[in-house]
């Protein structure tokens, strides 16, 4: 691993709960400042917010150690810090900056690639490869996660049989200028199509980490507008929810309304 000496103002801090970037990443201990020069806990956990939405379009399987290696060095002895290796660096950012580009965000200069060192083993390399990681290709796209056109009754019925949950719910957009997380209310009363491998009990809690952690998403879904019920279908991924599928809940939606009502007796070909 590549290795610099700190500063003697340097020090070593527990990575807090409310920093959901880091907090539980596989260590507890953090150096403030770190390596963005970050001087306060509540400036890193302020700036990493804004990465959480990025994380939730799962754009790099090792996008989290990358991030979190800049703002939450791992806390060593004798005031080391370790950089992420270049390699590291460019594979993710090659995955996700056409994603930021979709919504207008360039990669950032202070995470140009050429600052940190070649690979050499002393840097903290790419992590995933094709025998470890479930899904090597990025699941995130421009058009990902964007509100769907309502078609005919069968063709909704066949994209619920489709999906692990299906959910009608209504969301409200905060008046708030933040664009950090938890910038969404959902409505207590959630209507539960299908369920999949969660329980009814499960499901709601992970509405609520969707809402707060993938914010462009639900963003694209809700086109502006500050309140909205939406039929919201996906799957399940490491007991997290990836949104597939979302339609407006409106009266002029006939073929929505008939396909909600019809599918409690509806079966799924096999």
């Amino acid at each position: 691993m590549y290795v610099d000496f700190v500063s003697s103002s340097s020090r070593c801090m527990t990575i807090p709960k409310h920093m959901p970037l880091c907090y539980g990443i596989g260590y507890t201990e953090m150096r403030i400042p770190n390596l963005l020069e970050h001087e306060t806990m509540a400036e890193v956990i302020q700036q990493s917010s804004s990465w959480l939405p990025l994380l939730a379009r799962e754009c790099h399987p090792d996008a989290r150690i990358f991030l979190c290696s800049l703002f939450a060095p791992i806390c060593l002895e004798g005031d080391r810090l370790i950089k992420p290796c270049r390699s590291l660096c460019e594979s993710v950012r090659n995955s996700c900056a056409p994603i930021m580009a979709c919504y207008g965000y360039p990669w950032p200069e202070i995470l140009k690639c050429d600052q940190f060192p070649m690979d050499h083993g002393m840097c903290i390399s790419t992590i995933t490869n094709s025998t470890s990681s479930r899904r090597t290709v990025p699941r995130a796209s421009c058009r990902d996660c964007e509100l769907d056109e309502v078609s005919g009754a069968k063709e909704i019925l066949d994209t619920f049989c489709t999906n692990d949950f299906i959910v009608k719910v209504r969301i409200t957009k905060r008046n708030t200028t933040s664009s950090s997380v938890s910038d969404f209310d959902m409505d207590s009363k959630v209507d539960i199509l299908k369920h999949g491998p969660l329980s009814r009990a499960d499901l709601f809690p992970r509405l609520q980490q969707w809402l707060d952690l993938d914010a462009t998403c639900v963003q694209n879904i809700m086109r502006g507008t500050r309140t909205g019920t939406y039929v919201i279908g996906g799957d399940v991924q490491d007991d997290k929810l990836v949104v597939n599928n979302a339609y407006p809940w409106q009266k002029k939606n006939k073929n929505l309304h008939f396909a909600v009502k019809k599918w409690k007796h509806h079966r799924c070909r096999s």
